[in-house]
């Protein structure tokens, strides 16, 4: 089983039995959310690097917050992805959010427009699995922005010629 499946299966198991990781108190669920947001930011950091390297053409400033107490009570970390054509058309930028809401059973990844992932690693390598699905956020976040927008917010695009015979 590929590893973003078993951490989908993880997430079932604790779902079933009332466990995150083996923690049962939300203390130590905290605890595990910390440590979590710490094994995934190197891989997050990873997948929106190659975003700015490949489409925003090394234009890119990535921001991240660690691990913040959310209004709700619960906790928060957030990556993020933001460039001159995103910000002068007025939208978000291109970001990964781990939330453990204060009411939530177990933390979850998302975008800026891509909603819920289970976040559920308790190492290295189940971090580095995530990978993957990081990257599905990231591109599905930059092309959930160009709708916002338009393709013109993508610098690897706009700096190509138009290929000849496109249609104007």
């Amino acid at each position: 089983m590929n590893g973003e499946l078993s951490a989908l299966v993880r997430h079932f198991v604790d779902l079933r039995d009332g466990t995150h990781a083996g923690s049962v108190s939300r203390a130590d669920k905290e605890t595990h959310f910390v440590r979590e947001a710490e094994l995934l930011a190197p891989f997050v950091r990873q997948a929106l690097t190659e975003i700015d390297e490949t489409l925003l053409l090394r234009t890119g400033t990535l921001a991240e917050s660690g691990v913040t107490r959310a209004a709700d009570g619960g906790l928060d970390a957030s990556w993020s992805l933001s460039w001159p054509e995103q910000r002068a058309a007025g939208i978000s930028p291109i970001a990964i959010y781990a939330y453990y809401g204060a009411g939530f059973h177990h933390p979850h990844l998302r975008g800026a427009t891509v909603r819920d992932w289970p976040l559920n690693i308790s190492s290295e390598a189940d971090a580095a699995d995530q990978l993957p699905i990081l990257r599905a956020i990231v591109a599905a976040d930059l092309h959930n922005l160009v709708f916002q927008a338009d393709f013109s917010i993508v610098p690897a695009v706009t700096s190509q010629p138009k290929q000849p015979g496109a249609a104007t």
